[in-house]
């Protein structure tokens, strides 16, 4: 891998000046590089000069990428060979450096199997770390799952779980002998011959082939049966009997395959990944992550992002002397299945395929539309993700703990129980929608939600919007009709909350806490800054729970707004300037459109034009002309 890393001495400006002049047309990774040398964003580019130069272009930029520009002060390049050995350096350096603006995979430790000894009488074991003699199977997506499998195979098969020098020493047999969980060969209570089909079997089980297991149970049971070894046939009868349960309870079968399944959800500044795992057509077991999302990634890259650093970057954090994950797992790498199995359409789909096939050295299948038996799991992945995110975010302990420090942040007296927030979304004054959500120390409130259509505001007067949508909400509840809040958040900064504040005060409501949430000079989330109606700007730590709790409930407001806008507008647009005259239905309707070709023509036509439509009389065509004109 060819490198080439380029550092300037000049002030800041200048050096960025100079580096995006000098950056190659070759693929490579750049790094982006703030104050006292702290690396923000590490990313890579088929070309590095057309990628990098794109971050600073004169318009169309997000926020939160002008955000990242505002803070680099310098950039550093890395070119490689190809544009998939950049990404696998990529992945190695986000995993080595966390900058703050990627998505950073926390997981830094390799993943469980179950371990086979070898000895006269294998020993079946939970293993995790560098890899000894002996037989692995796995990797298991938990701990949890490792015990759980180890649980059913000392149930079927009564294989040893003790350690070889308990097993010398041994006398009598154990518990685990008198609850039928092993077999005591440590005292002689099975032969060899008899503990080895027991060891093959469990290696038959561990390889998915469950049915051709449960067939040599039965034949077994049959035979004991025919020689009239009941209590032995007992045993194999209840072999049966817990194999087939647990075929039905603890996996989700298929015919066959290998597969790693992720889906993802996003949901109020937060990212859920889940992972289900399949090997043999059996489902293992799976996993959720909780992923920041500083640049508000979309789904399908997030889970690009995510699935590089997860098979392509080191297991663990880089050591001193350079050394990658753990010894002996895979050269610190994850395995990394036949099949990758995305819910959601991924960005740079072909690349990552190409990446994850050279590291495995073989074809891994990314399938990003899967079908069949693969679509259910994606589906199962992509619920479980909504779900395991839902419950982050609405956790009671969670939002209890939020409003706790809302209240130790702002100074209130008493724990405020009830949180109202407006938001006001238009286009170009169109359609103006104001929200209200409501909060209260369960999570979101949904029933109690309202939406107000603003009407007799001048387009784009957000101030007059406002007013108008904390009037109608409030009349109503000083008339008794729901419950006031404690606090009253308006998306906006001090104009917004003092203008709210005079309303409050017209209608008489009194001990209801106005305040604002502004966004900040980046309009990065986090840098908010909160106003209060009475004291004037208030720090809050820029990831405390209070702050989230703002966040949340802001985000809420902005989504609801947004989505009535675009009914309201939709449904306006879908009317016709004809929609309302007097006299003119549907089929009238339909004869002048006919006629004219388009509402602009019949606007443009005399009425002497328009009475000329069949059905339309001269009075009828003089009030279309006059309601045209008069609109």
């Amino acid at each position: 891998m060819a490198e080439g890393v380029t550092t300037l001495a000049e002030g800041p400006h200048a050096r960025l000046k100079h580096v995006l002049a000098e950056l190659p047309k070759r693929p490579g990774v750049y790094r982006m590089v703030g104050e006292g040398d702290e690396v923000l964003y590490i990313g890579k580019a088929r070309s590095l000069k057309a990628r990098v130069t794109a971050y600073f272009r004169a318009s169309g930029l997000d926020a939160k990428t002008l955000a990242l520009t505002g803070k680099t002060r310098d950039i550093q390049c890395t070119i490689t060979a190809s544009e998939t050995e950049a990404l696998l350096l990529e992945q190695s350096l986000i995993k080595a450096l966390r900058p703050r603006f990627n998505v950073v995979l926390r997981d830094d430790k390799s993943y469980p199997y179950i371990r086979l000894s070898e000895h006269s009488y294998p020993r079946l074991s939970f293993h995790r770390g560098a890899k000894r003699r002996g037989r692995y199977f796995g990797p298991f997506p938990s701990a949890a799952a490792v015990r759980d499998s180890l649980n059913i195979l000392q149930k079927l098969f009564g294989l040893r779980p003790c350690t070889d020098s308990f097993f010398a020493n041994r006398s009598r047999p154990c518990l685990q002998y008198q609850i039928r969980r092993c077999s005591g060969p440590c005292v002689g209570h099975i032969e060899p011959d008899r503990y080895a089909d027991d060891v093959r079997l469990a290696v038959m089980f561990l390889e998915g082939k469950s049915a051709a297991v449960l067939d040599e149970f039965k034949a077994k049971m049959e035979a004991a049966a025919s020689a009239l070894e009941f209590e032995r046939a007992a045993r194999h009868r209840d072999r049966i009997k817990h194999l087939r349960r647990v075929q039905e309870n603890q996996y989700v079968h298929a015919s066959g395959g290998e597969a790693d399944i992720f889906g993802v959800a996003l949901a109020a500044g937060q990212a859920c990944v889940q992972g289900l795992f399949v090997r043999d057509g059996r489902l293992l077991g799976q996993r959720s992550w909780f992923l920041q999302n500083a640049l508000d990634l979309a789904s399908g890259e997030l889970l690009v992002a995510f699935l590089g650093q997860y098979y392509l970057g080191p297991l663990g954090p880089l050591g001193r002397d350079g050394a990658r994950g753990e010894k002996g797992e895979l050269d610190g790498q994850r395995e990394i299945p036949r099949a990758v199995v995305s819910a959601t359409p991924l960005a740079d789909a072909q690349l990552l395929a190409g990446a994850l096939s050279e590291r495995a050295g073989r074809k891994v299948d990314l399938a990003c539309r899967p079908r069949g038996q693969r679509a259910r799991w994606a589906r199962m992945a992509a619920e479980n993700a909504e779900l395991a995110l839902a419950a982050l975010v609405s956790d009671r302990k969670s939002v209890m703990a939020r409003f706790v420090a809302l209240q130790a942040a702002l100074g209130f007296e008493d724990l405020p129980r009830r949180l109202e927030c407006f938001d006001i979304s238009h286009s170009a004054g169109e359609a103006t929608v104001a929200s209200c959500v409501v909060f209260d120390d369960n999570g979101p409130r949904k029933s109690d939600y309202r939406r107000f259509n603003i009407n007799g505001v001048p387009p784009g007067d957000d101030y007059g919007a406002m007013a108008q949508a904390i009037r109608r909400r409030y009349t109503r509840l000083v008339e008794g009709e729901a419950t006031l809040p404690d606090a009253l958040i308006i998306d906006g900064g001090k104009g917004q909350v003092g203008r709210a504040a005079a309303v409050l005060e017209e209608l008489q409501v009194e001990n209801v806490v106005v305040l604002g949430v502004a966004k900040g000079p980046t309009r990065k989330s986090g840098l908010e800054c909160v106003i209060l109606a009475d004291h004037g700007e208030v720090t809050l730590p820029p990831n405390g729970p209070a702050m989230h709790l703002l966040q949340h409930i802001r985000d809420e407001a902005h989504r609801f707004a947004v989505s009535g806008h675009r009914g309201r507008r939709q449904k306006k647009r879908r009317q016709s300037a004809l929609d309302g005259i007097p006299g003119v239905g549907p089929r009238r309707k339909r004869e002048l459109l006919v006629h004219f070709g388009s509402v602009a023509s019949i606007q443009g036509a005399s009425a002497e034009e328009i009475a000329k439509v069949r059905g339309v009389s001269a009075r009828l065509a003089a009030d279309i002309h006059g309601a045209l004109h008069d609109a």
